[in-house]
């Protein structure tokens, strides 16, 4: 009997779930040091502190909108799979046009064809098998021990949003690193003057424990 140890690290999904709901903790924390406790009350001071409150919660509700928006996509949707029976049926492959069709499945004896490189040598195109899938392989494609399939111009399996990154995701990736950057250096700048105050104001006890603690774990949660 052949077993494949490999169908264990489909466990690791039970863990990428735990990531997801890390990923909310760390957006509810943020949120809630940025706006309710720091730049919110702002707003009715009035002057210069109500502009700049206001200019820094919209731009904070702006990319959290586009950071949550990437990430959803790149957990929900397919990175790409391969069809069953897959095999070439041309010498052309462009894996960003969308999903292959039922008219892309071939199953041939022999894969003859070839092209002919910026060299002027002929090569093959570099189709592989899966022995997992029991299946053929389009170029760049690799078998995710985790989702237990294989994916097209697969990146890597991340834990993070439980799904492989390939060819129809990718792009929701690099967006979400973006906005994810681009997020946590504003949250970074906007708590910067309440995290020096945290020391004076823990030692006077001037400021409520609780709001104090949001402070200091929403900015420790920033890389």
């Amino acid at each position: 009997m052949d077993i494949n140890l490999f169908k264990f690290c489909s466990s690791l999904k039970a863990l990428g779930y735990l990531m997801i709901l890390m990923v909310a903790a760390i957006i509810v924390v943020s949120y809630y040091a940025v706006v309710v406790v720091t730049w919110g009350p702002k707003l009715l001071v009035g002057g210069l502190d109500s502009v700049l409150s206001f200019a820094i919660i919209v731009v904070f509700h702006i990319l959290l909108i586009l950071l949550t928006w990437c990430y959803f996509m790149v957990v929900f949707r397919d990175p790409g799979s391969v069809p069953e029976n897959w095999r070439p049926v041309s010498e052309e492959y462009n894996l960003e046009e969308g999903p292959m069709t039922s008219s892309d499945c071939v199953v041939p004896e022999t894969l003859n064809s070839t092209w002919s490189s910026s060299d002027g040598q002929e090569r093959r195109p570099a189709v592989g098998y899966c022995i997992q899938c029991q299946n053929g392989k389009p170029p760049r494609c690799h078998h995710c021990s985790v989702c237990q399939r294989c994916v097209l111009k697969m990146d890597h399996h991340c834990v993070w949003v439980v799904n492989c990154v390939g060819a129809y995701n990718y792009k929701f990736f690099l967006l979400f690193l973006l906005y994810t950057f681009l997020e946590t250096t504003l949250d970074t700048l906007a708590l910067l003057p309440s995290f020096i105050n945290f020391f004076g104001e823990a030692k006077n006890h001037s400021a409520s424990p609780g709001n104090l603690s949001i402070i200091f774990l929403a900015f420790d949660f920033v890389p």
